[in-house]
């Protein structure tokens, strides 16, 4: 039977964990949240200039201000093209971060990723058949593919709590067992509609370029609809932070300090939910944001789950665009997958912090 706590020895047993972690207080964070910020302006403004076609800063703000002296083709590479992409990158680095912290949180697992819960193989199915059923179909504003993925995403999530529910509650080994079961199912049953599909060879490329994440131009109106929908996630993150960080104490400490698990599961799980499928919306399966950018900033800020969120939505958010603009200038004037990118990025910095480390990671 796990020994009783007070919530002010979990409050100690934190602050412990935070000033293990190197977090050394107000110091440390006048010094982060200006560096997090200059990160993000930066990558922003580097996306913007950076491109096929290049425009200097001073057109830049020469468009933004309708000043006399730009141009009307920097006019619509910059408003119609170049900004919508950047900010849409962002969107999607912000909301696949903040969902990685939760499902780590939830789990306690450091590997999990926004997509632990099946959402990528509702995705997929779901963008299978909007490629191979409905090509030139369009739902509120955005494509079929885009459309029925994050409907795929949504019902995979509530299929996976549902099948995970044992006596009325939802263990995080069912949750996640259910998870892996029914993403590797729906993945392997999209891929049937590859072979059924009369214009094989073009529409399986689609949907294999759209499941390696591809931030495609949108038009302001989707992009304003996705960020609405990373703003709602970002302040429901407000009331669970200190939710999570009872739950990293453990589930029995987090009990006795009177947190209701199953609400609390429930609830983590719809926020990073809606974040995952927004993301989906806007870009397809897009990994390694979720699961890196969470990672850097523990090992960087500590457990505290306030800090951690607020700063993996402003580096994922960076480390995405950052990401968007070298995948559309490595191979101009073609352009890669940025999941590709994320993944050769990712990978090697991940294998590196872990074998630097040199202990076991614990959240």
């Amino acid at each position: 039977m796990a020994s009783q706590v007070t919530p002010v020895a979990a409050e100690e047993q934190l602050q412990k964990a935070i000033e293990k972690r190197g977090i050394r207080g107000r110091t440390t964070m006048f010094i982060a949240v200006p560096a997090a910020i200059v990160l993000l302006l930066g990558s922003v403004i580097a996306g913007t200039l950076i491109g096929a076609v290049h425009i200097t800063l001073r057109n830049v703000v020469a468009v933004l201000f309708q000043l006399s002296t730009s141009t009307q083709s920097e006019k619509i590479i910059l408003l119609h093209v170049r900004l919508p992409r950047v900010l849409t990158a962002g969107v999607i680095g912000g909301a696949l971060s903040i969902a990685g912290v939760l499902f780590q949180g939830l789990f306690r697992n450091p590997m999990a990723d926004p997509y632990v819960l099946g959402t990528s193989g509702g995705a997929a199915l779901g963008a299978a058949f909007g490629i191979f059923v409905f090509p030139h179909s369009s739902i509120l504003g955005f494509s079929a593919t885009a459309s029925l993925a994050f409907a795929g995403s949504i019902l995979t999530i509530a299929c996976v709590y549902g099948l995970a529910r044992v006596g009325g509650g939802t263990p995080t080994v069912p949750l996640l067992l259910a998870g892996l079961a029914i993403s590797a199912v729906l993945s392997e049953a999209s891929s049937v509609l590859i072979y059924l599909g009369n214009e094989i060879s073009w529409n399986a490329r689609n949907l294999a370029l759209w499941l390696q994440g591809s931030v495609a131009v949108v038009n302001w109106g989707q992009l304003m609809l996705a960020a609405g929908m990373l703003v709602i996630g970002a302040l429901l993150c407000i009331p669970l932070r200190p939710i999570l960080n009872a739950l990293a104490l453990g589930e029995d400490y987090a009990q006795q300090l009177g947190v209701p698990l199953e609400f609390a599961r429930a609830a983590i799980i719809i926020v990073a939910s809606l974040l995952t499928s927004s993301a989906v919306l806007l870009g397809g399966i897009i990994g390694f944001v979720g699961l890196l950018v969470p990672h850097v900033v523990r090992l960087v800020m500590g457990p505290e789950h306030g800090r951690l969120l607020f700063f993996s939505a402003i580096c994922g958010a960076s480390y995405l665009i950052i990401a968007d603009t070298f995948s559309r200038i490595v191979i101009a004037p073609s352009e890669l997958p940025v999941g590709v990118v994320t993944a050769f990025l990712g990978g090697p910095l991940l294998l590196y912090l872990l074998r630097r480390s040199k202990k076991e990671y614990a959240l």
